[in-house]
């Protein structure tokens, strides 16, 4: 008879990290990018509204500097939740959705101005918010 002493077999209670954070990375890389262009577009309308080319004015509900204001806000916040998605924090990732879904509608009343840019920002966002909320967690658990 040997003498081995009996140890339990440790199980790993975490669950397996996917494919995803990669994602969810690129979604806070893609969100502090979306949000310094939004923040330059915005600065350049309330700067100098005329440099905008758009002839259709009376489509648009706002005046383009109020529309450089509203995405002014918006980029920077979204810049901010996307650095604070990059550490893996809950009350980033609730900002960055919430902040990604006023995007996507500030985005599509902006439609009339800039179609496909408007159309590229609201894809963009529905994929971060996405990743977001069905991926975050694996940031925290293993990031």
């Amino acid at each position: 008879m040997t003498d081995q002493a009996y140890t339990e077999p440790t199980v790993d209670t975490h669950p397996a990290r996917t494919g995803w954070v990669g994602w969810i990375y690129f979604a806070a890389v893609l969100m502090i990018l979306a949000g310094v262009l939004n923040a330059i577009h915005g600065l350049v309308a309330i700067v100098n509204d005329q440099w905008v080319v758009f002839g259709n004015s009376n489509n648009l509900y706002l005046d383009l500097t109020q529309w450089g204001w509203i995405h002014l806000v918006i980029g920077v916040l979204l810049a901010l939740a996307g650095l604070g998605v990059l550490t893996g924090n809950i009350l980033a990732r609730i900002v960055g959705v919430f902040i990604a879904c006023l995007s996507v509608i500030a985005n599509f009343l902006y439609m009339a101005a800039y179609p496909v840019w408007a159309l590229t920002v609201i894809a963009l966002d529905v994929l971060v918010i996405y990743a977001l909320t069905a991926h975050g967690a694996e940031m925290r658990d293993g990031g």
